[in-house]
């Protein structure tokens, strides 16, 4: 890289993914790249999360409006509370404009002074989105073959900063493909197992990082015929998802679960 040229930020990263990068540094970031592995894979992490996302939300953007985003309910609601500062009415405003752009991606999350979405539901969207790319591909759904199952557990526990071993879901018919490191929207590491049972039915499970302070129940999620079940505890997300019924998704989580913790 030429001395006259600036550091590669990771500004320069994102740009580079988004399509927004300056052409004149766009040399100097792939030689970057080529020389730096690890800023290469995560490159590559964050454009298929990208591309997920797109595949898995970018149909929603022309539904309607829910009713209960609908402006004129929601300052009648806040008029008639006499607890509607203006810039919260402004701010539902924004929220619609986002939204209707958007696709309704925060669909089910809280309004504006709530926080924005809740974790679980930032979660589930990762894990459905990765789901969507990833099994469907037959020759590289994965990074690492369970074959190499010891080198697979320390690369992910070391990116996530903790155990991140495949639970073993063979009593139910599925045998461990292999798995991959993911990116979360904040520049974070997940991981992925990915499953296939002998009627080559996928299943994935997702594992994220989360602040310890964290928990969240059991919660489901149906998109088509394809379902998942997620929780968040000791700060370590999991969800399952598969075009299975719901039941064989409850019943991989319970296997789960109670490898955790047996005694549970």
């Amino acid at each position: 890289m030429s001395g006259n040229q600036p550091p590669i930020r990771e500004e320069d990263l994102h740009a580079y993914i988004d399509g927004q990068l300056d052409p004149a540094r766009r040399p100097a970031l792939e030689e970057y790249l080529a020389a730096t592995p690890e800023a290469a894979a995560r490159v590559t992490a964050w454009a298929a999360q990208r591309e997920a996302l797109h595949a898995a939300f970018d149909a929603r953007a022309a539904e309607p409006l829910p009713p209960e985003l609908d402006l004129s309910r929601l300052l009648e609601a806040r008029l008639a509370r006499r607890r509607a500062p203006w810039r919260l009415i402004a701010a539902s405003v924004a929220l619609l404009v986002v939204g209707g752009s958007a696709g309704w991606l925060l669909r089910g999350a809280a309004l504006p002074g709530g926080g924005g979405p809740a974790p679980m539901t930032v979660f589930a969207q990762q894990a459905l989105a990765t789901h969507a790319v990833y099994a469907v591909d037959r020759r590289h759904p994965i990074e690492v073959q369970a074959a190499e199952r010891e080198h697979l557990v320390r690369w992910l526990s070391n990116r996530l900063d903790r155990d991140a071993s495949p639970p073993d879901l063979s009593a139910l018919g599925y045998h461990l493909i292999g798995g991959r490191l993911l990116a979360t929207e904040h520049g974070g590491a997940a991981a992925l197992f990915m499953y296939e049972n002998d009627a080559h039915v996928r299943l994935s499970v997702v594992l994220r990082p989360m602040a310890p302070s964290l928990h969240a129940p059991r919660t489901e999620v149906a998109r088509g015929d394809t379902h998942l079940c997620g929780w968040i505890d000791n700060g370590l997300g999991y969800a399952v998802v598969a075009s299975v019924p719901d039941a064989e998704i409850d019943r991989a989580s319970d296997l789960i679960r109670k490898e955790l913790d047996p005694a549970g």
